[in-house]
């Protein structure tokens, strides 16, 4: 099954590319990859989830975010690929996530855009990952999440 039938079974649709807030590109083709700008957790309707982990926020919640930002991230990365099923493998996945004081449970909420890109890409979807507490991100957002893939 490809990328884009895995999406369509887990009944999930790619949402448009978020509009970059400053100046830059949402995504990158660059030798055989595409990066990705960081994705905010912004959902189809527009609405962001905000607020800090560990203090306005559960770590379900964080999980939940990092799955939005991580949609957001393969919406533009298919946009400068050629298509979802363009890609044939994810190389790495960094997820920053807006820490209160003394919340450890960073790779916890990252999961949640590392499990959805193994139901989307199976052994392609495995990848390495770096999951940082930060003390803020833009517009309060509770992750940011960027990719690299291999098209």
């Amino acid at each position: 099954m490809s990328a884009s039938e895995r999406l369509a079974a887990l009944g999930i649709e790619l949402p448009p590319v978020v509009t970059p807030i400053g100046a830059y590109v949402p995504a990158k083709a660059s030798a055989g990859q595409v990066l990705t700008s960081g994705q905010l957790p912004i959902d189809a309707v527009g609405q962001l989830v905000a607020g800090r982990l560990g203090e306005d926020l559960e770590v379900a919640d964080g999980q939940r975010a990092a799955r939005i930002a991580v949609l957001n991230a393969l919406a533009a990365a298919a946009s400068v690929a050629g298509g979802l099923d363009a890609v044939h493998e994810v190389v790495r996945v960094m997820v920053f996530v807006n820490s209160a004081p003394g919340f450890t449970d960073q790779a916890l909420v990252a999961n949640g855009a590392s499990e959805l890109l193994g139901e989307v890409f199976g052994d392609a979807g495995r990848h390495v990952r770096s999951a940082v507490g930060v003390a803020a991100l833009p517009k309060n957002a509770a992750v940011e999440v960027e990719l690299v893939v291999g098209v």
